[in-house]
């Protein structure tokens, strides 16, 4: 049997020792990440030229990314709940309140699966999103509750925000200009 785990590490670990080998990443080692360089973002804009040859990534989603837009209204409100509580950091130990806010999610994940699948649909890089929301949200309701809001963990939210920044970046929206933070 094969470790998809490390199968998928060795793949990216080989595509980040490429792009830094041509300029378009580099490691911050104070922060224990990699970030685009500005090579890294020209190059990007022309592979995601490439990727919507013939397509008009703003029709084509339609009023799929409208409805994307006000899901995310209420993600952003889940996050909040699930982070504090009372205006007060949420410490975890009250097992129903995180458990009715688990229950949110999934309820928030019926609406946006649909959504997201279209979107799919339409643009064939989109498509992995829903089933990947789906996946984790299957971690979180069998208790691994990090991977509700957890950071650069493949968490709900960082998948969520993954592809709502695919989503901006494919239709050439400004988000500070659409005020989707």
């Amino acid at each position: 049997m094969v470790d998809i785990t490390t199968h998928r590490d060795t793949d990216v670990n080989a595509h980040l020792d490429e792009f830094s080998g041509a300029g378009h990443v580099q490691f911050r080692e104070n922060r224990g990440l990699w970030q685009l360089t500005p090579d890294g973002r020209a190059a990007h804009a022309e592979e995601l030229a490439r990727d919507l040859e013939g397509i008009d990534p703003v029709a084509a989603l339609g009023d799929h990314y409208p409805a994307f837009v006000e899901v995310n209204v209420n993600f952003k409100q889940l996050c909040g709940d699930w982070q504090l509580r009372n205006g007060e950091p949420n410490d975890h130990t009250d097992a129903g309140y995180d458990a009715e806010i688990i229950a949110r999610l999934g309820e928030m994940d019926q609406v946006a699966r649909p959504i997201v699948s279209a979107m799919g649909d339409v643009i064939d890089r989109l498509s992995p999103y829903a089933t990947r929301l789906g996946n984790v949200l299957e971690k979180v309701r069998s208790g691994e509750t990090n991977m509700f809001t957890g950071v650069m963990c493949g968490s709900f939210h960082d998948v969520w925000m993954e592809l709502h920044e695919d989503l901006i970046l494919t239709q050439g929206i400004d988000r500070a200009h659409e005020g989707s933070f």
